[in-house]
């Protein structure tokens, strides 16, 4: 819809000629507007909807002005009516119907009853120009709300059916695995997915309007977008239950294989814990005076939680397998490590005398290879440290003192005078 040029002095025949093919054209935009505002699914949709909220109250109020609009426009029609008989009249008009065309053509002659503000009972004037203008005004503000309801139909309604099938068959998948309201938090996530899904489309089919935002600082009708807050939402919670379900599925496939391997690191676990108990007795029986922590006994707990796993198998009751198993590969690989340093931590007397004995006889083949192997000092206190190392119960720290007073008898008489051939051969041999 567009707008003549401002009115003017007393117009001239050309003049009045060109301003009545204008307002022609303005008719004919209107008129096209108008049928097109007439015929718009939107407004076909807000015709036959039942409406509530703000899209009822702003639809009741559009429908007025929609109505107002055809008055206007009849009202345009009849006035362009008569001002193009009255140019028709003389194909050279006279100065009395040229001034008579001009007020027809730019005064304020045209009268429209309900006025100006929608529902009033009193008559408006209007110039032709400015009856244009006011039925561009009525006719944006009831495109804007026909093209906005009709773009949230578009948009909301069939994306929420899309994810009301996706929510159908995770429901089934659900089922499928145990997953169900009161049993399963996934459950009752899919239950209050499925009413707000409900309410989402009830609402946005009576009342699309409440689902816009419009733009910032546009004025074009439509100017906005739906709003996808409450349905994008759903979405992502869809996702989150979707991946769980998915998850307590990939439990019902691979579950007896995870649980062989449970039962594997459990019985590894109690075999080094076997071994830490009888590497203890043998500790406290060949070392003396020696700090032996106490092992514990076997995972009786995780080997209960076990079998309610294979329990939980056997019945199918795969929701409540999968936190179980996850938990269980966790503490079970703990259990694996705990025995492992238990065990570490009752043998390191053991490895403590092993690394002695192993000392004690790489001096003793030093010593031998540099010719000294004779020597009384070191043979007394070589023996000393042996009956230490290989008596029981050892005494660690004084066995560790025996080794070490023979490592600095071999120093004293390896650094000592030695004849030509042994200082040779002493030479070539750096401990």
């Amino acid at each position: 819809m567009g707008v003549t040029g401002p009115p003017g002095p007393v117009m001239d025949r050309d003049e009045v000629d060109r301003a009545l093919a204008r307002l022609g054209a303005e008719h004919k935009a209107v008129e096209d507007s108008l049928l097109a505002l007439q015929d718009h699914a939107g407004r076909r949709l807000l015709e036959g909807a039942e409406l509530t909220g703000t899209t009822r109250d702003r639809w009741a109020a559009a429908e007025r002005t929609i109505t107002l609009l055809w008055t206007c426009f009849d009202v345009y029609t009849g006035a362009l009516r008569e001002a193009r008989e009255l140019r028709a009249r003389r194909r050279w008009p006279g100065r009395e119907e040229l001034v008579e065309l001009t007020d027809r053509l730019r005064g304020d002659t045209v009268l429209v009853p309900g006025g100006a503000a929608e529902g009033a009972l009193l008559t408006e004037r209007f110039s032709l120009e400015g009856l244009v203008r006011r039925m561009n005004e009525l006719y944006a503000s009831s495109l804007d709300l026909v093209v906005t309801a009709d773009a949230v139909w578009s948009a909301l309604p069939a994306r929420i059916d899309l994810l009301a099938a996706e929510l159908g068959r995770t429901r089934s998948l659900a089922h499928s695995v145990g997953v169900r309201p009161g049993e399963h938090p996934a459950g009752d996530d899919l239950e209050a997915i499925t009413a707000e899904l409900t309410a989402l489309r009830s609402q946005v089919v009576t009342d699309p309007l409440a689902f816009w935002r419009p733009a910032a600082g546009s004025s074009a009708p439509g100017g906005g977008r739906p709003d996808t807050e409450r349905y994008d939402r759903a979405a992502l919670a869809l996702e989150d239950v979707r991946r769980e379900i998915e998850a307590v599925l990939a439990v019902r496939q691979d579950s007896e294989d995870r649980l062989l391997r449970l039962r594997d690191v459990l019985s590894r676990a109690d075999r080094t814990l076997a071994e830490a108990r009888s590497a203890r007795g043998e500790v406290l029986a060949k070392i003396a005076a020696s700090e032996v922590p106490a092992v514990s006994g076997p995972p009786i707990v995780l080997q209960e939680r076990l079998a309610a796993a294979a329990e939980y198998r056997r019945r199918a009751q795969w929701h409540r397998l999968s936190p179980l198993l996850e938990s269980l590969e966790r503490e079970a690989e703990d259990e694996l490590l705990r025995a492992r340093e238990s065990l570490t931590a009752v043998t390191a007397p053991l490895a403590v005398r092993a690394e002695l004995r192993g000392r004690l006889d790489a001096y003793k083949a030093k010593v031998a290879r540099l010719g000294a192997a004779e020597d009384p000092l070191l043979v007394e206190r070589y023996d000393a440290a042996r009956r230490m190392l290989w008596s029981a119960p050892c005494d660690l720290r004084v066995a560790e003192q025996a080794v070490l007073r023979y490592q600095q008898a071999v120093a004293d008489v390896l650094s000592g005078p030695r004849d030509t051939r042994d200082a040779g051969d002493a030479g070539g041999r750096q401990w």
